[in-house]
């Protein structure tokens, strides 16, 4: 039987386990990335493990998140993530050089490798052939460090590409179309592979927008073969040497496959509030629209801006329409300067915003109050716009530009203007002064870690312990999203500094005149007692973010008891020792309410060697089965206290 790609990359790098699907794998890591909304507690928990530099071939430090300045907390971690990675001898890409994900795919990816981010869009090197997986920062430090990634080695799904995209239907268009077809929940433990004739009619950009919103599927990542696209590509970024063929043999099975025809596909949206809520444009025409750009890590690539200006060349956006474009990089930004085409994207009467991810992550160009927002971003989730009862809609680059014209929801094929075919460059500018290098082991030992005030080191977690009294602090539905968890917008400049971040835990459910979250479980904390969270399917999608695992911690939170957890925060929960329960039986969900009494005896022990455990709902006076999917190490690191305690003690 042939092989997948993902799992020839995947044998390469092996350094634990089986490769069988479902089975335990550790596995080596040849590049990392950090943000600045991950990086500072990454490179706080990689100092703590007293490592010394970093041990990868590369390792990258991105600050592209939390670009505006209100207040001393975001130059703060600026600048310490500017000095720590000249310390640890990673590279730094400072504030305004762009997204960590596309400048990644313009300057450091390579086909083959394997990349470990702190974002979960990490899976954007797919596009060029990487095995790119997103991951909290505490395991990316681990990375950093040398160590090896631990994840389950994962079933295939094999995405079938075959005819050409029609003028006006982008390549957003496919991935909105998988996500109809597979949705947000369900595809843990699985990989997405692209295969077909169709493949070799998508440019890198259009790949990487595929495996960037890939992850909204749930899955580890998505990959592409590596083919002479991609040799092209990297050729035109002077980086030719890196280029590698590569692709899944002729006969390899897959655990499921797909088949898109890319000549049948229409423009789609995907609706408030969640990118499978999967529509046509055509079923939406009509609606006003007040709001739109372009931008974000998954449409903002020289030739998605290029197709915006030759559109707007020449013409005025509609005037009840705010329009925007967020360059992906400052190549792309510099790109379009010198051509000309952002003075055409100027005349229109857009509006230019920084080179990151800023509103993406609700940091500005919030929507007005009962009006509809068009994005091109990967996820709508509701209020991550930064504003309450948002009306977000996501939508390819093609027909955002259509819209904006318009002043409302049209199909683009359908606004009278010929679609702008736009050629990749031959060469694209390359001007790196915003990448510094890291300098010599003898020169680090000279720099000095600028830390300032409001940059604290996490708390550890505390030991488990053999019974667990809590009480439930909150019981949530389904597709609770890290968003949900720990807001991002006007409140991630606290990231660096975790009791003033835990504050707002869980901010939208709190009632007005009633303890916050964060209060209620203090209180607890104080006491002894410990803190549970109770949810539905599908518990903590969404972004890498560890916070959302590390707050709830600091709080006293000790035990998650779910219906599914995604893989993503299932790790973070147990990196930070937080016990992550799913029920045997779903409908004992019903059994628990807000404020309940539970106790779980024998907690160590089960975790230690246990499938099940048992849950004694004292209020209600019932039992309860919980499920312990965890493996060998993920027992040992939650015995031992967390992945920082693990990782000591094994080093």
């Amino acid at each position: 039987m042939g092989k997948t790609l993902t799992y020839k990359i995947l044998e390469k790098h092996l350094t634990q386990g089986s490769l069988s699907a479902g089975e335990p794998i550790g596995i080596r890591i040849d590049q990392t990335l950090t943000q600045d909304a991950t990086g500072t507690t990454a490179f706080l928990l990689f100092e703590s493990m007293g490592l010394g530099r970093v041990k990868t071939q590369k390792s990258v430090s991105y600050i592209d998140h939390n670009m505006s300045q209100f207040g001393p907390e975001n130059h703060n971690d600026h600048l310490y993530l500017q000095t720590v990675a000249a310390k640890s001898g990673a590279y730094h890409s400072r504030a305004g050089n762009g997204i960590c994900h596309q400048v990644h795919l313009e300057r450091f990816g390579e086909p083959g490798k394997t990349l470990l981010g702190s974002d979960s869009h990490t899976p954007t090197g797919g596009g060029i052939g990487m095995l790119a997986i997103g991951a909290g920062g505490m395991d990316v430090a681990v990375a950093m460090g040398g160590g090896a990634f631990y994840l389950t080695a994962p079933k295939v799904i094999g995405v079938e590409l075959v005819g050409n995209l029609k003028p006006w239907v982008g390549s957003k268009d496919i991935i909105l179309k998988l996500l109809s077809i597979l949705s947000t929940k369900g595809n843990v433990g699985c990989v997405v592979e692209y295969f077909g004739d169709g493949v070799k009619t998508l440019s890198v950009p259009q790949r990487a927008t595929v495996t960037n919103m890939g992850a909204e599927l749930g899955v580890t990542t998505s990959v592409f073969p590596s083919d002479e696209t991609t040799r092209l590509f990297l050729d035109a970024q002077g980086r030719g040497d890196s280029y590698l063929a590569l692709s899944a043999d002729p006969d390899a099975e897959y655990d499921r496959i797909i088949k898109i025809d890319l000549s049948e596909l229409e423009p789609m949206a995907a609706c408030p509030s969640s990118p499978d809520n999967i529509k046509t444009v055509s079923e939406l025409v009509g609606k006003k629209v007040n709001q739109v750009v372009v931008g974000s890590c998954t449409n903002s690539s020289y030739t998605d801006l290029m197709m915006v200006a030759r559109t707007l060349k020449g013409r005025k956006l509609h005037p009840m329409v705010e329009f925007a474009i967020a360059p992906g990089s400052r190549q792309v930004l510099n790109m379009l300067a010198e051509n000309g085409a952002l003075a055409d994207i100027i005349a229109s009467g857009a509006r230019i915003l920084e080179s990151g991810c800023g509103c993406c992550i609700g940091q500005g160009y919030s929507p007005a109050d009962g009006t509809i927002s068009v994005r091109t971003f990967n996820r709508n989730f509701a209020g991550r716009t930064g504003t309450k009862g948002d009306m977000a809609y996501l939508v390819s680059p093609e027909t955002a530009v259509a819209i904006a014209l318009k002043g409302e929801f049209v199909d683009p094929r359908e606004i009278g203007v010929d679609y702008p075919l736009v050629e990749m460059p031959k060469h694209f500018l390359i001007d790196d002064s915003m990448i510094e290098q890291p300098p010599s082991e003898e020169d680090a030992q000279n720099i000095e870690v600028l830390r300032g005030p409001t940059i604290v080191v996490p708390e550890s977690p505390q030991d488990l312990c053999d019974t667990i009294n809590g009480k439930v602090l909150l019981k949530c539905g389904d597709k609770i999203t890290t968003d949900h968890i720990m807001p991002a917008g006007a409140f991630l400049k606290y990231r660096s500094n975790v009791p003033e971040y835990a504050k707002v835990v869980f901010n939208c459910f709190n009632e007005e005149d009633e303890p916050t979250f964060a209060d209620r479980a203090l209180n607890l904390k104080a006491k002894g007692v410990a803190g549970i969270v109770v949810a539905g399917d599908s518990y903590g999608q969404g972004s890498s973010r560890e916070h959302a695992a590390l707050c709830p911690m600091y709080l006293g939170v000790r035990v998650v008891i779910a219906k599914t957890i995604e893989r993503i925060h299932k790790a973070n929960l147990i990196n930070f020792a937080i016990v992550p329960i799913e029920f045997a039986d779903p409908d004992d969900y019903d059994k628990i309410e807000a404020h309940d009494k539970l106790e779980i005896i024998s907690l160590l022990d089960s975790v230690r060697s246990s499938d099940s455990i048992k849950v004694v709902n004292k209020t209600k006076e019932c039992e309860i089965i919980g499920k312990l999917n965890l493996s060998k190490r993920d027992r040992e690191v939650l015995v031992s206290g967390g992945l920082l305690k693990y990782t000591r003690n094994n080093a």
